[in-house]
Parts: C-alpha cells; sequence; structure tokens
C-alpha cells in the first residue's frame, strides 16, 4: 500500500482506518486488482467537490464590469464564409 492507495482487501480489513485517512490525509484510493475501483473521500472534501456550480448568467452578473459603461459595438454586414 502507498500512501494513499489501497488494495480492496486492505480497504476490507482496516475500514476504520481507511475513514480516517481520507478525513485526515486527503482522497484514498482504492484498487481492484491492481486498477483503480473507488475513491474514498471525506463528507467535508464530497460536499466541496458536489456543491452546485453557479450558472454563467450569476457568473456574468458579478462582473466588475457591469454597470461600468463599457460598450461593445456588433459588428454590422454580411457574415464572413466558412466551411465545415
Amino acid at each position: 500500500m502507498t500512501d494513499r492507495t489501497w488494495s480492496v482487501a486492505e480497504a476490507k480489513a482496516k475500514f476504520s482506518e481507511l475513514l480516517d485517512r481520507a478525513e485526515t490525509d486527503g482522497p484514498q484510493q482504492v484498487t481492484r486488482n491492481g486498477k483503480p475501483a473507488a475513491v474514498v473521500v471525506s463528507p467535508s472534501a464530497w460536499a466541496k467537490k458536489a456543491a452546485t456550480q453557479e450558472s454563467l448568467a450569476d457568473f456574468l452578473d458579478r462582473s466588475p464590469l457591469r454597470g461600468s459603461g463599457v460598450e461593445f459595438e456588433r459588428m454590422r454586414g454580411k457574415m464572413r464564409d466558412f466551411e465545415f
């Protein structure tokens, strides 16, 4: 077992230690037959990762340019040709 990698057998035998290390040392990887099978993370790390991302509209609404008076002008005229 490396610092943060556990085989399934080790994870089963030392489940409490696995949970403690996920809380103190960060995500812990569990492998099956030498291949990644799962990652155990603390509840706080999971909540942070799973938090709802803000929408693009919310991001733009918080922009420091909002209300700054900056104006963008759309170019008028024929659209350029392109191929797919």
